[in-house]
Order: C-alpha cells, then structure tokens, then sequence
C-alpha cells in the first residue's frame, strides 16, 4: 500500500511541474528552501502516521488502522518504539489527543478509542467504539471533550472517569466539523467547518456540557476548513484551509469576523501549529511550510522541508514531529537563530 502512494506521489509531482503553479515554493524561496530548518531523522511506524502528540519525551502516533502508537523521544534524533496497540483499536485512527496518560483516538464510523496508556509499554483499551461519529478531531478542555463529528456537529464528553466517559450536550455546526480549539479562558470554541470556514461559539455558560452553546460568529473562506491555531495576544484565528493554503482571520470583534491574510505555496493544507509569530504547517505534496506571521497581513513563507503525505505534527523548542503517512515520523530540527 505504501509503494502504492508512493507511486501517486510520484505522478502528482509530474502534473504539478506540467501546470507551472506559480505560488510553489521554488518561487518564494529561490535560494534555500529549508529556511535552516532541517530532517535529522525518519523513523519508520508500524502504520500508516496519521496524527502526533507530545507529552514530555513521549510521541503518541494514530496510525491509521495501526491503532496507536507510542515512541521515546528522550534522544529526538535517536528515537525508540515503546509500544504499538492495535488491540481492540477498531476503524482506522486519524487524529489522537492525550491527557493524564489516556489516549484517544479518533476512529471515524468507529468513534473514539479510549487507550490508557499510564504503562506506556503496556497501554489497554479502556473503552472501543464510544459514540462520538464519525468522530475528526477531538480537543479537551480541562475534564471535557470536545468531539468534531463531520456534518453532525460537535459533541461533548466528561472524561475525569477515562474508563467512563459521559457524552452529555452537542453543538450543531454549519457545514462539516473538522478542527476545534478553545479560549484559553474557556469562553470560545472555534471550529473549521469545512467549505463553511470559521464558526464561533459562546461557551461561557458551560453547564458542565449540557448547556445551550450559541454561534456568535461566522467567517467563510476558501478552501476547505480542517484546522484551526490561535494567537489570543491579538484574537487572530489560523486555518489550514487545503488547496487554499493558510487563512488568517482577525476575530475580535465577533460581530464582524474577517480574514486579514492568507498564505498559499501549493499542496493540501492539512494541520498547522502557532509558535513565536510562526506557522507551522503540514501540506500534503508541498511539503512543512513554515512561514512568518509577524505581520498577519503579509505572510510570508521563510521555510519548506519536503515530505509528500505529511499530516499531524507537535512541536517542543528545538524540533517539530511530523506524521508522514508514507514515510512515518519525521524529526525535524529548528534552527537555533
């Protein structure tokens, strides 16, 4: 399957070169396309790598039908397998979040899989199959889950019992639910919803999850919505909005949400962090962009590292982890300036 993709890749360069798009990379960055950042190692997964957290010196990879798997990074140019769990791990895992050593895995038509993982060389299915579908992307927010599940909305869950999660209210979204973040004050929740964009809900009344969450602010864009990174110093929104690269959207005044910047270098945006004024992106057939949004009005890309299927990523100070579909972990260093 993977020489498969491979195969695809290599035919979706030869087409991508025929049409001369003329945002590529190559055009932005004619000099050093690295920007300084830098592979130092590809680590092989069992699965195909879907989605990365990092938890001290542990990642903890969704690896598609390869369940989860769990990897040392105390040495992140040297990595080591600590366990892969495919047990009783049902659908095929694409997004994973993590809290107080518990796993969860986001499983599509199968829900999520709850995996705790306090043994890290021995994780166990806590729960298989709870109804959150098809569960896209979770986010917690202290002892709540929140769920995107595609056209159905959002779910929540109370999880301080792991082994028993609570599915309490929903959120009715326009448009298919993908990426999902909270305020740091636990006032908002931002969602990408797909060819809908941005929507934001008021979730100051929370209810303990059974409260009533109005929309109270909506910005479409281009592309399709799929993840969201925030910068609450200046209420500036981030989206991976696939073949419409990074929308960058100004969000403080929710009566009048509007996008403020954009940055598209080719490929399929996919996830994307906000560290230190920078974006982070992973972009399926163009590569990790990193690009600068000191200014939000004028981004620019100052960084490409070259991965084909890069999906999920996390990051600590000096490196970025990057889930390759094909390749598997990918450990890149930042530069030191």
């Amino acid at each position: 399957m993977k020489i498969y993709k491979l195969l695809l890749v290599l035919l979706s360069g030869l087409i991508l070169l025929s049409c001369g798009k003329p945002t590529n990379p190559e055009s932005i960055l004619p000099d050093d396309l690295s920007g300084g950042y830098k592979i130092v190692k590809v680590f092989p997964t069992f699965g195909y790598a879907q989605d990365i957290v990092k938890i001290d010196s542990l990642l903890y990879i969704a690896q598609g039908q390869g369940g989860l798997m769990i990897i040392s990074v105390a040495d992140p140019e040297n990595p080591k397998t600590i366990s892969s769990y495919t047990d009783e791990a049902r659908g095929y895992s694409t997004k994973v979040a993590v809290k107080d050593s518990v796993a969860y895995l986001a499983a599509g038509t199968f829900g999520i899989t709850v995996i705790d993982a306090a043994d890290p060389y021995f994780p166990l299915v806590a729960v298989s199959n709870l109804n959150m579908k098809p569960a896209r992307e979770m986010h917690i927010m202290g002892n709540y889950m929140f769920t995107a599940i595609s056209e159905q909305g959002i779910k929540i869950a109370e999880i301080s019992f792991p082994s028993e999660p609570d599915v309490r209210g929903g959120i009715s979204t326009t448009g298919y639910a993908f990426g999902l973040t909270t305020t740091a004050d636990s006032n908002y929740l931002l969602a990408a919803c797909g060819e809908m964009g941005l929507s934001i809900f008021d979730i100051s009344d929370f209810q303990e999850g059974f409260g009533i969450y109005r929309r109270i602010g909506w910005c479409d864009t281009p592309g399709s919505a799929e993840a969201i990174a925030l910068s609450e110093i200046n209420s500036i929104a981030f989206l991976a909005c696939g073949t419409a690269g990074l929308q960058i959207i100004d969000y403080s005044d929710t009566t009048n949400i509007h996008i403020v910047g954009s940055s598209d270098n080719g490929g399929y945006a996919k996830d994307l962090i906000y560290k230190n004024h920078r974006i982070y992106m992973t972009n399926e057939l163009s590569g990790l962009q990193v690009i600068d949004v000191s200014d939000v009005t004028k981004p620019s890309l100052v960084g490409v590292i070259d991965s084909e299927y890069g999906l999920g990523l996390d990051m600590d100070d000096s490196y970025i982890y990057m889930a390759d579909e094909v390749e598997g972990l990918i450990v890149i260093k930042i530069p030191e300036n």
